[in-house]
């Protein structure tokens, strides 16, 4: 496997080795570079993330695809565009036994549009679709940005009014503010029609000439690749610069002109405010008309947290019948990043209702066999296993969250009762019978509050 700018080969590093007192030198394995584990104390919120965001596409009756994560490396030369930095510096590349050109997909789109081309989705019809998942590009890692990094994408295959590109910005919208990202901005531009484009390209790409010796290095090699991408410049010294640089808007015909007065028009109706930003031309080849990015101040410097536009001629490009589209990703770690940050301590993992401490011979088969009955009863119990004392078992109840705990020793198990003892504020221990399942866990619904809960 490989990657544009791949780091030199040789041993690991210092640090990546661990000398034993007696022995060989044992390597300690690490994940690689930009690949991050998610641990425990972080799934929760992303799950809830997930969640919402199929709670909202379930509403916009948006339904689920998912695509591998290895697709044919043509794919995203002629959909994302070989001129662009994704393909040509970023992806993972390799030849497979089969000797096939094989890249993890960088991105989610065009994934999608193969799937939908290859299985005859478009046949039935508009697509309403969604996907999620990892994403592979061989980037410096950053907070918020890493080499696996994950999306959650929608995808409209099929609609071609601008109210589908209003609708689809406002499902964003709407699933970003649910979440309590804060300091939202939805940035809005058009990139018209190919046509527009390609005159816009003749005028920008004879300035930019005329000016190269201003422009920085990147610039300078994008004007015959990628001029467009010029303009997205984020060097203070070429941004100056194209402040005198032709303005796409003055190579718009009116058609291109009236659609983005609707898109302007539609959010104006929903209440979503946007700023236009005439340099906003996203980095890949397929887009059109409709270009936008949402972004948050929540974290002090605006960050993108969503982007995505209109892509009309992708379908056709990948060996599709011409069909209009639109879509959108967020980047999940980006987003994880500006909700934890929202949540501080409130983002640790939801406590479990009851902790369950057991010792004893008879104790600990029959806290098994309870801890089981209550789980299928539906409440979410943390078993203790470690057979120690009871007062290290009611420190880590205490840790858990949990708000009860239930107790259950050998003179209980004789007894034929569980013990409740509260662990967060005022209450008094309670006994409770060791009924039928059904019977105990309402009754312990009953005791800790949760009787409203299925």
């Amino acid at each position: 496997m490989h990657a544009a700018g791949a780091e030199a080969k040789g041993g690991a590093p210092a640090d990546c080795r661990l000398g034993p007192s007696k022995g060989p030198w044992v390597e300690k394995l690490q994940s690689l570079r930009g690949m991050v584990d998610l641990l425990p104390a972080h799934t929760p919120l992303w799950q809830k993330v997930e969640a919402t965001a199929r709670e909202h596409f379930r509403r916009a009756g948006v339904q689920e695809i998912r695509t591998p994560l290895l697709e044919a490396t043509e794919l995203f030369a002629r959909g994302i565009g070989e001129a662009t930095d994704v393909v040509g510096k970023e992806m993972y590349t390799f030849t497979d036994r089969g000797d096939r050109s094989c890249t993890l997909r960088p991105e989610g789109t065009a994934s999608v549009v193969r799937a939908a081309i290859q299985h005859g989705l478009l046949s039935q019809g508009s697509q309403r679709l969604w996907y999620g998942g990892p994403m592979f590009r061989y980037e410096r890692p950053q907070a918020g940005r890493q080499r696996q990094f994950h999306q959650i994408g929608l995808e409209f295959l099929g609609f071609a009014a601008a109210r589908s590109d209003v609708e689809a910005i406002a499902i964003a919208w709407d699933l970003l503010a649910d979440l309590g990202v804060q300091g939202l901005a939805l940035e809005l531009n058009t990139l018209g029609s190919a046509d527009d484009r390609r005159r816009y390209r003749h005028e920008l790409v004879a300035w930019l000439e005329a000016h190269r010796d201003r422009l920085d290095p990147d610039s300078q090699q994008r004007i015959t690749s990628n001029p467009l991408r010029v303009l997205d410049s984020k060097v203070p010294q070429t941004q100056a610069l194209l402040e005198g640089a032709p303005s796409l808007a003055d190579a718009l015909r009116g058609e291109s002109h009236e659609r983005f007065a609707q898109v302007r028009f539609g959010l104006e109706a929903l209440g979503i405010p946007f700023e236009l930003n005439p340099r906003l031309v996203r980095g890949l080849d397929y887009y059109s008309h409709t270009a936008f990015e949402i972004t948050s101040t929540q974290l002090g410097a605006q960050a993108t947290v969503c982007g995505g536009g209109r892509y009309d001629g992708l379908v056709e490009q990948l060996g599709g019948a011409p069909t209009p589209a639109i879509g959108w990703a967020l980047g999940m770690e980006r987003l994880v990043l500006l909700l934890e940050q929202a949540a501080g301590d409130a983002a640790a993992g939801p406590a479990p209702d009851l902790y369950l401490v057991n010792r004893g011979e008879a104790a600990e088969p029959a806290a098994l066999a309870l801890a089981r009955k209550l789980r299928r009863a539906g409440l979410s119990v943390e078993l203790d296993s470690s057979g120690a004392a009871f007062g290290k078992q009611f420190k880590r109840a205490d840790r858990s969250g949990a708000a009860w705990a239930a107790v259950l020793g050998d003179a209980e198990v004789e007894q034929g009762v569980v013990r409740l003892r509260p662990l967060r504020g005022e209450g008094q221990e309670r006994q409770l019978p060791l009924a039928p399942p059904e019977e105990l866990a309402a009754l312990v619904r009953d005791r800790i509050g949760l009787m409203d809960r299925p």
